[in-house]
């Protein structure tokens, strides 16, 4: 059985709407069960040949699963025909899978990523395409980073790889500078730009330190109540196992996080829908950044 043969059945089909299995026997000089062997090899690799029964029947292709005529030149076809003229069983297998390929058809729109933030620009889908071409074409990077503790720090930087954590987009990079692998977040990196300098390290990064666990010594347990107005916040941010819904609708959360002083500032963006029950510190941090809020807004009103 021809490899070569079945790249001809296909496109006598393309070519004609509907055709019978006594007509291919003719054209191709086979047996008409030669040709419904054939037939039944296409269906079992994927391709969606149909075939009826009586005087109006024969063998067609399902509507609107052809493939774009236009896909192959005159000259790709014959370089595929040509490439496929071998009666070789592993041939043969390979031809199926090819044409099992080309009629499978992935599904489209079922996923749509959007990296920017309500109501602003395009600006972080730009940075992600300028990150993917930094890493495919293997060219260093170099950006302005927004640490953690409040610095602005320039970096130039080899790409690696992007990495999807919790709720944002990372970058793992080398950095020749300190000669260690880091990861960056995607949204505190500013100016980036692709620079001239290729880099022809064989990388081996480390899996990134995203698992979210927290040493001992820098970990603040606390015990959190929030209104029921902030259900939606709550679910987002944080692990729904953390959560207990009460019955006037508040919600408790148990949680671990980072210790640092930007904690108070996040608690405080919850306004006055959250109540902080534990630890006692983190009360205290809490007031007195409240009632630094106060005093700065008590001097503009003097």
């Amino acid at each position: 059985m021809s490899a070569n043969r079945l790249i001809q059945i296909l496109s006598l089909l393309l070519e004609h709407d509907r055709i019978t299995a006594p007509q291919l026997a003719q054209m191709l000089q086979v047996s008409v069960s030669t040709i419904y062997r054939e037939i039944d090899a296409l269906s079992a690799a994927g391709v969606p040949v149909c075939t009826a029964p009586g005087k109006n029947g024969g063998v067609t292709l399902m509507a609107g699963c052809a493939p774009d005529p236009n896909l192959f030149t005159p000259g790709e076809q014959q370089q595929l025909l040509a490439a496929l003229d071998d009666d070789s069983d592993a041939q043969r297998e390979a031809t199926l899978a090819k044409l099992s390929a080309l009629f499978r058809r992935p599904e489209e729109d079922w996923l749509q990523v959007y990296l920017t933030h309500w109501g602003s620009s395009a600006g972080d889908t730009e940075d992600f395409k300028l990150l993917r071409e930094a890493i495919l074409q293997r060219r260093a990077v170099q950006f302005t980073y927004a640490s953690s503790q409040g610095e602005q720090m320039p970096y130039l930087v080899q790409p690696v790889r992007l990495v999807f954590q919790g709720n944002g987009w990372y970058l793992q990079a080398y950095c020749p500078f300190q000669e260690c692998y880091r990861t960056f977040r995607l949204t505190r990196m500013l100016d980036l730009t692709i620079t001239d300098q290729p880099f022809h390290r064989l990388m081996n990064p480390p899996d990134p330190e995203l698992s979210g666990e927290i040493p001992p010594l820098f970990r603040v347990e606390a015990e959190l109540r929030f209104a029921p107005s902030l259900a939606h916040r709550v679910y987002d941010e944080f692990d729904r196992r953390c959560v207990t819904p009460q019955p006037d609708g508040s919600l408790l959360v148990s949680t671990v996080f980072p210790d640092g002083g930007w904690l108070a500032s996040y608690l405080l963006s919850f306004g006055g829908g959250v109540e902080v029950l534990s630890p006692a510190s983190l009360q205290r941090q809490l007031a007195q950044a409240s009632e630094k809020l106060r005093e700065a807004y008590a001097s503009n009103e003097e």
